[in-house]
C-alpha cells in the first residue's frame, strides 16, 4: 500500500510541477504583451489583422461571382539617418630642410698610429 501511495504522490508532484509551469508560461506572455503595449512596440507585421475571405466549391458553382478579400498592412520603410560630421585634422607646417650631417668613418688602427707616430716625430723635431 506504501508504493501506491508513493507513486500517487508523484504524479500528484508531477502534475502540480506541470500547472505551475503552465502557469508561469502563461503570466510571462501576459506580461510581455503588456510591456510591449506600453512601449508602443507592435509585433511583426504591423499589428493590423489579415483577412483572407475565399468562398468553397459550392458557393462558387452556385455563383458566378468570386470574392477573395486581403488585407495586408501597409509596409513601412524604416526611417534612415544620415549623420554627416566635419572632422578637423592637423597638419604640423612645413619644417625647412635640415642639412645633412655627413659622418667622417672612423680611424682605423694602423691609422692611429701613423698619425700619432708622425705628431712624435714633429715635437721632438722641433726641439
Amino acid at each position: 500500500m506504501s508504493e501506491d501511495l508513493k507513486e500517487g504522490m508523484s504524479s500528484l508532484k508531477k502534475g502540480i510541477i506541470g500547472v505551475a509551469g503552465t502557469m508561469a508560461a502563461a503570466i510571462g506572455t501576459y506580461v510581455t504583451t503588456q510591456f510591449n503595449s506600453i512601449l508602443g512596440i507592435e509585433e511583426e507585421g504591423g499589428g493590423a489583422a489579415t483577412e483572407i475571405v475565399v468562398e468553397s466549391n459550392q458557393q462558387q458553382s452556385q455563383s458566378n461571382n468570386q470574392s477573395v478579400i486581403i488585407n495586408i498592412p501597409e509596409q513601412k520603410a524604416a526611417p534612415t539617418q544620415t549623420i554627416i560630421r566635419e572632422t578637423v585634422k592637423e597638419v604640423p607646417a612645413a619644417q625647412p630642410a635640415q642639412p645633412v650631417v655627413v659622418e667622417e668613418p672612423k680611424e682605423t688602427n694602423a691609422e692611429r698610429m701613423a698619425r700619432l707616430k708622425k705628431m712624435r716625430e714633429e715635437r721632438n723635431g722641433g726641439n
